[in-house]
């Protein structure tokens, strides 16, 4: 690649960087962009740079929106009674998609993994406590697939509530998740069954 002329190199690069992406496949993108009629390169180029400035996270449940609160926490029709906890939100955008869950979320911000030094302080364990502590919520869905780490961060959250909020029911997805598999990656079949026959915990 340090044949490329300069600028192509340095757009290699900044893709070569990202999740997934080899620096192969970095090459295939960047000559894709420079194929682009101009209008069409530069309209990509600026929502790239628009990305952050037009999105914020949402107060209430972590989700990026274009406004807080998102539209999910906004619409008066949803369940206060019911909140689905998830590691990330890629996570409740899958469970969204299945159009059956009418409660509210919460995003984590990810799972507790010492091994990575992700501990439970750096997670959002304060919104969830403070979302507790109203008094709405009757049931707390888990749904944080079935990792070790998720396993490890279910039994805080139920330690969490049992010693804080003792009649909050806490559930978790039913196993048709697999062992070692995330959310995110769950078909829509096997995500609507074990939404449908969570388990208490």
């Amino acid at each position: 690649m340090h044949k490329l002329p300069a600028p192509l190199r340095e757009v290699v690069d900044q893709f070569a960087g990202l999740p997934g992406i080899g620096p192969k496949s970095a090459l295939r993108i960047a000559l894709t962009l420079l194929k682009m009629p101009e209008e069409r390169a530069r309209v990509f180029g600026r929502s790239i740079l628009e990305l952050r400035d037009n999105l914020c996270l949402c107060g209430e449940c972590g989700a990026l929106s274009e406004s807080d609160p998102c539209a999910l926490c906004a619409d008066p029709d949803r369940d206060d009674a019911q909140l689905c906890l998830v590691a990330e939100w890629d996570s409740l955008l899958v469970l969204e998609e299945m159009g059956m869950f009418k409660g509210r979320y919460m995003i984590l911000g990810g799972l507790i993994d010492p091994l990575s030094g992700t501990e439970a302080c750096s997670l959002e364990f304060e919104r969830l406590k403070s979302r507790l502590a109203r008094g709405e919520v009757s049931e707390l869905i888990l749904a944080l697939g079935a990792t070790l780490e998720s396993e490890s961060t279910c039994s805080y959250v139920k330690n969490l509530v049992e010693n804080g909020w003792p009649g909050v029911r806490v559930s978790r997805l039913a196993q048709g998740i697999p062992m070692g598999a995330e959310v995110k990656y769950m078909d829509k079949e096997t995500l609507k069954q074990s939404l449908l026959h969570r388990q208490s915990l």
